[in-house]
């Protein structure tokens, strides 16, 4: 019983010790939004045609996928929003957990959201402007019986984000800081979906909305929508009254600290990996208008834009990614 013990703790530690200079299937972090799956299924494409790993993807939530990845149960995270979560990345950063492969896009945003024809009007389809003069956040003070809330005629009402999540905090203190408390009803829905849904049903009408969305996102691709403008960001001014737009976001392609032994070739490509809010959302608005998984989404986007994936690898594993595509 005794060696037999001995043997077994002498295997554990030797697939241990293996297991951090060699690896056959590499693992990304599906965090649940569509965005983070189309570029997993792009990497995953190329990682598996190109360089003859096997992939998995693991779902959860954000802090549980982020904590996989720190830990080495995960490989791979190609859509780390840092701001979102920025304590935990730093830390991890830090500590060495983890590695900032590359900046997968930096020109995303977020905040608050009219569709376009509120302010310039829409001739095709028959529809006036109405807020001509509304350029930022705080010139909606101007105009609460054009956003009029349908329960309350005495207010106006925003869309904010869904009350669980920690951006409807900021809102609801940025509409205080601006003072419009007083003129607006501020709404969190109780998910995404009741967001899109508010804005589909206004925008169907030509009515007027103004809530908060984020890009890239098929939403933001499909309407025509204008961000207002907020101050400039000051971090200090941020923290006291989130009286700025939000912080820049750097959503970033992460990996843990032992794949670059396991695996060097491949983070090699991933250090190469850059995309746009265009590119990304160029993919999810396909994946929305043809009703598609992620992973077709992925394939059309790499055909749609070989000049862009082919300059992150070597020309003989792009060779071998096109001919599986």
């Amino acid at each position: 019983m005794f060696l037999l013990v001995s043997m077994l703790v002498f295997l554990t530690a030797c697939s241990s010790s293996a297991s951090k200079d060699s690896i056959k299937v590499i693992k990304f972090a599906d965090a649940g939004w569509d965005s983070i799956r189309v570029h997993n299924s792009i990497a995953q494409t190329i990682i598996e045609e190109g360089y003859g790993y096997d992939t998995e993807v693991t779902s959860g939530t954000t802090a549980a996928t982020v904590q996989a990845l720190e830990q080495g149960d995960i490989n791979v995270y190609m859509e780390l929003w840092t701001d979102n979560i920025r304590e935990v990345y730093e830390k991890a950063i830090e500590k060495g957990n983890i590695i900032r492969a590359s900046t997968n896009f930096a020109d995303n945003a977020q905040g608050l959201y009219v569709p376009t024809y509120v302010i310039e009007g829409d001739k095709e389809r028959g529809i006036e402007p109405v807020a001509p003069d509304l350029k930022t956040v705080e010139d909606l003070a101007k105009y609460p019986e054009i956003f009029k809330d349908p329960e309350d005629n005495k207010k106006g009402r925003i869309i904010g984000a869904p009350s669980s999540w920690v951006v409807s905090e900021h809102l609801e203190t940025k509409v205080e800081t601006y003072g419009l408390d007083d003129k607006f009803n501020y709404l969190a829905p109780g998910s995404d979906s009741a967001i899109v849904a508010s804005l589909a049903g206004a925008y169907k009408k030509g009515e007027p909305w103004v809530g908060y969305y984020w890009s890239p996102t098929w939403v933001t691709a499909s309407y025509d929508l204008t961000l207002l403008e907020d101050n400039p960001y000051d971090e200090k001014v941020w923290e006291e009254n989130k009286g700025t737009e939000f912080p820049p976001n750097d959503v970033v392609v992460a990996v843990h600290k032992d794949l670059p032994n396991q695996a060097k070739e491949v983070v090699e490509f991933l250090e190469n990996y850059e995309t746009s809010n265009e590119l990304t959302e160029n993919a999810l608005e396909y994946m929305e208008a043809n009703d598609v998984e992620a992973d077709e989404a992925a394939k059309w986007w790499m055909k749609e834009h070989e000049d862009v994936w082919t300059k992150w690898v070597p020309e003989d594993v792009a060779e071998k990614v096109k001919a599986a595509l």
